[in-house]
This record gives C-alpha cells, sequence and structure tokens, in this order.
C-alpha cells in the first residue's frame, strides 16, 4: 500500500469514527439547529425582509431560499441515516440503500448573481454556513461509502432550472 492509500484509509476510517460514535452527536446538533435556525428566520425576519426587497432581489431570495431549505432537508436526511445506523436502528447496508435518495450537491446562485448584494446578511448567514456544512457531510459521505455523489469539477456550476428559467423570463421581457 502505498503513502497515499495509506492517507486515504485513515481518513475513512477517522470520518466512521466521528460518524459512527459520540462524536457523531455535535455534528447532528449543528446540522439540525441550523434547520430550526433556518425556519426559524423564513418564517419570521426572513420574511418580513423579503418584502423590503427589489424585485430582482426578491426572485433571487425566492430562488435562493428554495435552495437553502433543500439542502437544508438533504442535510437532515443525511443525518438522521447516519443517526440511525449509530444507534443500531438500521444496518450501513440499509443505509447506504436509503442514503442513495440523498443529494448533497444542492448549488447556490454566487455573489455575482445580479440582486445578491440585496439580499439581507442573515439570510446570507445562513446560505454560506448551509454550504459549508454541506460540503463537510458530502465530504464524510464520500470517504465512508465512496463517490456515489456526481463529483463536479472545482470551479465550475451546475446548470440551475430555476435560474436558468429567471434568465429566460427576463431576457423574454427585456429586463436582461
Amino acid at each position: 500500500m502505498n503513502e497515499a492509500s495509506k492517507e486515504i484509509a485513515k481518513t475513512i476510517k477517522l470520518a466512521e469514527r466521528r460518524v459512527f460514535s459520540q462524536s457523531f452527536k455535535p455534528l447532528y446538533g449543528e446540522g439540525m439547529g441550523l434547520v430550526e435556525q433556518a425556519a426559524e428566520y423564513l418564517d419570521g425576519k426572513g420574511r418580513a425582509e423579503a418584502k423590503k426587497l427589489s424585485r430582482l432581489a426578491a426572485t433571487l431570495y425566492a430562488a435562493e431560499s428554495m435552495r437553502l431549505t433543500t439542502r437544508l432537508m438533504q442535510i437532515a436526511s443525511w443525518l438522521l441515516l447516519q443517526r440511525a445506523a449509530n444507534s443500531g436502528e438500521m444496518t450501513r447496508d440499509q443505509v447506504a440503500s436509503e442514503k442513495s435518495k440523498v443529494r448533497l450537491d444542492t448549488a447556490s446562485a454566487h455573489e455575482d448573481a445580479e440582486g445578491w448584494n440585496e439580499l439581507p446578511a442573515d439570510f446570507l448567514d445562513l446560505v454560506w454556513r448551509s454550504l459549508r456544512l454541506q460540503a463537510l457531510v458530502r465530504r464524510m459521505d464520500e470517504e465512508i461509502y465512496g463517490s456515489s455523489a456526481i463529483a463536479q469539477p472545482q470551479g465550475t456550476r451546475r446548470s440551475n432550472p430555476v435560474s436558468d428559467q429567471i434568465t429566460l423570463l427576463n431576457t423574454a421581457f427585456g429586463r436582461g
């Protein structure tokens, strides 16, 4: 076994140890806490802040809110599966089978998107924290179960159907 393989084996064991032990609780707490914070924000302060946005920023906010919610629900699903495995409610094979339904690749608009600079700071904080957590969970998932998610080369963007439709509508109505 070469040095790179030994290093990968160590990483896998560390990720497995974290997920399948008591040290999983802080990660689980962070993920579920973020889900709760986002729900609270979107249903309260976020709703009020969204009403103050320009039409373009409000559209971006709505699209990004859907992405945020989707991303957090996928992360929560993954965390719940790992908790079930950790507590013995599911076997590792059952988790691997069920987690194939979980997508850990929900993209986000970027700072260069029109209207991004108008989005509320608290909302952007939730977006960035969710992206960071998604990246962590995705790395752990790949280390434990292998590359099941579609790998995306660094620096490239996946096509986003919502953004594509918004661009088409803006173009069609002469706003783009």
